[in-house]
Order: structure tokens, then C-alpha cells, then sequence
């Protein structure tokens, strides 16, 4: 009998937090309009995969999410550096873009060029919603699973999502990307036999930009996946919940999230 009062009262807590954390995006926005100053050039200790000893830590790129900007990932920066995550870039895409293919190159690109200037030769990618779509459309199509140790994806539609607000913007060439059936989401689900890249992803019960929610679950037969549950927090508030940037750095650290026994899902956790 109480299921729908605590349902209920979950819902409009998550909800009061999306909008909490949506007041501090949008003043925080402009500021991420501006491309970031890249790093200057550093030579890893180690073997340069970020694991030998004395090694520094891979790279981490973030990608954001559509219509957004780099200023999404401020607070997760903030817990990757106190990590020893010391080379943090972000890849700012424009909103123009019409094609996710065309981001996932530019994201080849940046990661090329960011192994080159740092002697690496691996890196981490971080995605929220569109962001992570991008990020894989990249390892598994473009050959990024030769360069990409992890990647973690945040409330990414996977199989496409039905949320209502977006069909106001359904003539955005990626919207209809996003869609259920989309000849980008097809592709992904194609044979991807041989990818070396470990994928983690995050979805949240609550999450009201994903419908259905579990579109945020990666189920692919060739791909090493662990799919994290997350309770109580929505979609705006996945890159930004410390519970969540644990979880990440859990991940970014070859750490496997525990199979949560009540999902019955291997892989599977709840960490909020």
C-alpha cells in the first residue's frame, strides 16, 4: 500500500533535483560556449597505456550531450582531478551538426591528436545522452576500440528514445538519429565481433528524457558491457551526482560495478 506514496515522493524529489541542477547549468552555460585551452604536451612514465608502473593516468575526453556544452562536466572534472585524473579534456560539438557520424570523426580527431601530444596510447571517453551515442558510434564503427580503453555513457538512448518534448525538434537531422529505428542506431546494433573497448553504462529509473528508461541499457552481443542501474536521480543530474562520479571513477579504474541480485541482470547496480 505504500508503494505509490514512496513512488511518488521519489518522483518529485528527483524532479525538484533536475530542476536544481538545470538552474545551475543554465549559469554556468555561457561559459562553455568557448573552447577549452588544451594541455600542454607530457610524456607518460610506463608503458604509455596508462597501466606500467610509475605510469600517469590515461586521458579522459567528455562529450556532452545535444544542445549542450562542455560546462555539463564541471562538477565530474572536478572529482576526476581529485582521482589523479590530471589530463581531463572536453570536446565541445557544434549543435549545427547534422549527422552523428560527423561528431564521432571529430571525436577521432581530438583523440588522435590528444595521444600524440601526450604519449599515450590509450584513452577514457566519458558521454551524456547524445554524447555516449557519439562515443560509440566512434569505437565500434570508426575503429576508436584501438585507442579507447573505457567508455562510460550517461543516460545514452541506446535504442532509441520516444520522449515527447523532442518532437518539437524532430527536423534535427540527429533527433530523428535518436529515434527508435534510425539507420544510426541500426548500424550500432550490427555485428561488432573483435571490440576490444570495455563499456559501462549508466541509466537512471527516473530518467524522463529516456523512454522507456531502460533504452539507457546497452545489451549487445559482441560488446564487454556492465550496465549500472542508477535509483532516484534524473537525466540532468547524471553527470553531475557524486554518487554517480564514484561510480565513473570506479569504472575508469578497470573496476566491475556489482550485479545487482534484485535486477537479476549480470552487470547490473544500483548506486543512488
Amino acid at each position: 500500500m505504500e508503494f505509490f506514496p514512496t513512488a511518488f515522493a521519489d518522483r518529485m524529489k528527483a524532479t525538484a533535483l533536475e530542476l536544481a541542477v538545470l538552474a545551475g547549468h543554465l549559469v554556468l552555460y555561457p561559459s562553455g560556449l568557448v573552447g577549452e585551452r588544451r594541455a600542454a604536451p607530457s610524456v607518460p612514465a610506463g608503458d604509455g597505456t596508462g597501466s606500467g608502473p610509475g605510469a600517469a593516468a590515461r586521458p579522459v575526453v567528455l562529450l556532452h550531450g545535444f544542445v549542450d556544452n562542455r560546462s555539463v562536466f564541471v562538477m565530474l572534472r572536478r572529482a576526476l582531478s581529485r582521482h589523479g585524473r590530471d589530463s581531463v579534456e572536453s570536446l565541445n560539438y557544434s549543435p549545427l551538426t547534422c549527422d552523428l557520424r560527423a561528431a564521432a570523426e571529430l571525436l577521432g580527431r581530438r583523440v588522435a591528436e590528444l595521444l600524440d601530444r601526450t604519449g599515450h596510447t590509450e584513452v577514457d571517453l566519458v558521454g551524456h545522452s547524445l554524447g555516449g551515442l557519439i562515443a560509440r558510434y566512434y569505437v565500434q564503427r570508426l575503429g576508436g576500440d584501438a585507442k579507447v580503453r573505457t567508455l562510460v555513457m550517461l543516460g545514452t538512448p541506446h535504442s532509441g528514445t520516444t520522449f515527447v518534448p523532442l518532437a518539437v525538434a524532430d527536423a534535427h537531422p540527429l533527433v530523428r538519429q535518436m529515434r527508435p529505428g534510425s539507420e544510426v542506431l541500426r548500424e550500432l546494433a550490427g555485428p561488432a565481433s573483435g571490440c576490444r573497448t570495455r563499456f559501462v553504462s549508466f541509466w537512471s529509473d527516473l530518467d524522463q528524457v529516456m523512454v522507456p528508461v531502460e533504452t539507457a541499457r546497452l545489451d549487445h552481443p559482441d560488446l564487454i558491457v556492465h550496465n549500472v542501474r542508477v535509483s532516484g536521480i534524473g537525466h540532468l543530474a547524471l553527470p553531475v551526482h557524486p554518487t554517480v562520479a564514484n561510480g565513473i571513477l570506479r569504472a575508469l579504474d578497470d573496476g566491475v560495478p556489482a550485479t545487482d541480485e534484485r535486477d537479476g541482470s549480470s552487470g547490473a547496480a544500483s548506486v543512488a
